[in-house]
């Protein structure tokens, strides 16, 4: 026994009968195991050591990582991955097979014999689901987990499902979107650069690659553009030199130091500010012609002043913030008239249109286009002025689109000849973009709260009807709600603490339930509310008094937020954090053994009233007051109070 003590075997217990020596205890591995047997095969004849020992058994294996990838194209459906025993496996494959296409389904998952874990059921219910919007897409189930990677056909659709999909996803799970959308086609192919009195800007941008984007932002801000700037990538670029080019105008533009450029697929116009030297606007213009690609086609123009007189044709489109067009100036024919005043009916409504148009033959023959397409870039402003000459067409005013600078010269360009010079004058305003304007899932929240404070929502007593003082209440939220598409709320009715628990619970549902379908009625999508009762559980005042229960009997409208997602340690890492702390306990414990060792043996214990064989081994006495040095110490303490005794009741 001592031998195996010596090898730090505490662990072990040792007994003989007759010739044979019995070894107990529970080893901390199997090598100790085997250690401890070889330990005593040194001492007795090995065929007379009896293995009664134990091992520690090992850290529990945890589940596996259940997770299933879903491949969906035109050739069918394919599944892979490692699903629950108990996963209705059956289901999964009826519903994919049932989606529409009848797509042949694929399965090649595997099962575990575990439960499944939380959160699974709800993953994949919500995959399933998403798979019914995306032809192509695939899609990584986890627990509580969703990642969602597939294609749209365009920007607006990619929108479009994403707002699908978060409505339809719970809020148990985690979802991952990764829809990507193509880009867009381009026609014309547009850039316009200005250096004016406002600044330097691009009123257009477009680039077919990220690294043309970045070759032509870079000269544009070594010409003097200042803060972030946008270029389009899209399709349509009309050759791969299009950011050479846009480097060579810019730079030319820089040098005269005023003026526009503008590309339209390959057209270029340069127009110089005016009152620019004409030595110095030919040698640019000459320079230009010169370096750039073959395919493009350059238009220079350097303005002359002009003094205007009565006698200048003009037509003039002024876009109220009401709303009202009023178009006055000069038109070739009533032909002309008639068509400028149907389209504006078309793009501004019937009833806001008002034409002032008188009829001049004398007008160029291009003078219906440009007035045209002055309508259609007067159409992008939410109030803003149309102004036409015969030397250019200029556009200004206020806009709530992000885009609508680009959008008009874009549109400018292709309708307007080369020699037709234009200018944007378009400010954006964040208070009238509709979509900027949207309140927050929190402000939709805090808004809703604001009108309870001040209505609160009345029913009958008793009773789960809205009362008819309730109408305009609603009527406030749903307009709020409008405007909060998307948005998971919990309509929560509460009451107070008078009568039994169960029917003011009852009661708290039905009247929850009744604000929810009173909403439905408003024409409300209510897929993302929940209604549920939390009857007198949830006090905001004091029951005592009738002001409190009045407080308590009350509609409250809860924003559901998702929950956060907990990583939880591989199986791997939860084995090696669990010797680790074995490792380290066991370090610990070993000193204190090796200390408690030698005083349990200077005062052996007395006989154990169990009448276990092994208590008349003092070794084995010492080894087991080792092992618990807590109650080694209290046995010690309670001997020296005994010694003490008679001496303390002296001295009492």
């Amino acid at each position: 026994m001592h031998n195996l003590h010596q090898q730090g075997m505490t662990w072990s217990k040792v007994h003989t009968e007759g010739l044979r020596v019995f070894i107990t205890g529970v080893a901390p591995t199997e090598a100790d195991r085997f250690k401890a047997i070889s330990a005593a095969g040194q001492i007795v004849d090995t065929a007379r050591v009896i293995d009664n020992m134990q091992v520690e058994a090992s850290i529990d294996i945890g589940p596996p990582r259940f997770s299933v990838e879903i491949l969906r194209n035109d050739a069918g459906i394919q599944l892979i991955g490692l699903i629950p025993e108990n996963a209705n496996r059956t289901r999964i494959r009826d519903q994919l097979a049932g989606l529409s296409g009848t797509p042949k389904v694929t399965d090649f998952l595997e099962a575990a014999d575990y439960s499944s874990p939380e959160g699974w059921n709800a993953a994949v219910g919500f995959a399933l689901s998403a798979l019914e919007l995306l032809p192509r897409a695939k899609i990584s189930v986890e627990a509580g987990r969703v990642a969602v990677t597939a294609t749209s056909d365009s920007a607006a659709q990619r929108q479009e499902l994403e707002n699908d999909l978060r409505r339809r996803a719970p809020a148990s799970i985690d979802i991952v979107l990764n829809i990507s959308a193509p880009r867009p086609v381009i026609t014309p192919f547009t850039l316009r650069f200005l250096i004016d009195d406002e600044g330097t800007r691009f009123d257009a941008c477009s680039a077919e690659s990220e690294e043309s984007r970045q070759r032509i932002l870079k000269a544009a801000a070594d010409a003097g553009l200042e803060g972030p700037a946008t270029c389009t990538i899209g399709l349509g670029v009309p050759t791969p030199t299009w950011s050479q080019a846009a480097e060579i105008a810019i730079g030319g533009l820089k040098t005269l130091g005023g003026g526009s450029v503008t590309f339209s697929d390959a057209d270029v116009t340069l127009v110089a500010r005016t009152g620019t030297e004409q030595g110095l606007f030919d040698r640019v213009v000459g320079e230009m012609e010169t370096s750039l690609p073959d395919v493009f086609a350059l238009h220079s123009t350097l303005p002359v002043i002009v003094e205007a007189d009565d006698t200048t044709p003009e037509f003039t489109a002024t876009l109220s913030p009401e709303g009202l067009l009023q178009l006055r100036g000069r038109l070739q024919n009533e032909i002309a008239r008639n068509t400028a005043e149907s389209y504006a009916h078309a793009r501004f409504g019937s009833g806001t249109v008002h034409m002032a148009a008188r009829l001049d033959e004398t007008l160029p023959m291009t003078w219906s286009v440009r007035v045209m397409a002055g309508l259609d870039a007067l159409s992008h402003l939410h109030n803003g002025v149309l102004r036409v000459t015969p030397d250019s067409v200029a556009v200004s005013g206020t806009t709530g689109e992000p885009d609508a600078n680009a959008d008009i010269a874009r549109a400018l360009a292709e309708k307007l000849s080369q020699t037709d010079h234009f200018s944007i004058d378009v400010k954006y305003v964040e208070a009238l973009d509709p979509v900027a304007q949207l309140p927050t899932p929190d402000e939709c929240e805090s808004m809703i709260k604001t009108i309870l404070q001040s209505d609160k929502i009345v029913f009958e007593p008793g009773s789960g009807t809205l009362d008819a003082s309730a109408a305009p209440v609603i009527d406030k939220i749903a307009t709020v709600l409008k405007d909060c598409s998307q948005i998971r709320l919990e309509i929560q009715g509460h009451t107070d603490s008078q009568g039994r628990e169960e029917m003011n619970q009852a009661l708290s549902q039905t009247r929850a339930q009744s604000v929810l379908n009173a909403l439905a009625e408003r024409r409300l999508l209510t897929s993302t509310f929940t209604a549920k009762g939390y009857g007198e559980s949830q006090p905001i005042d004091d029951n005592d008094t009738e002001e409190g229960r009045e407080a308590n009997r009350r509609i409250e409208f809860v924003l559901i937020r998702p929950k956060p997602v907990e990583e939880e340690p591989t199986t791997l890492e939860a084995q090696e954090a669990a010797a680790a702390a074995a490792a380290a306990a066991e370090n610990a414990a070993t000193p204190e053994t090796q200390e408690a060792s030698p005083e349990t043996e200077a005062s052996p214990e007395p006989p154990a009233e169990t009448g276990d064989t092994t208590s008349a081994d003092p070794q084995v006495d010492a080894r087991s007051g080792a092992a618990d040095p807590q109650n080694e110490a209290s046995s010690t303490q309670s001997a020296g109070e005994t010694q003490q005794e008679t001496p303390q009741d002296d001295a009492n």
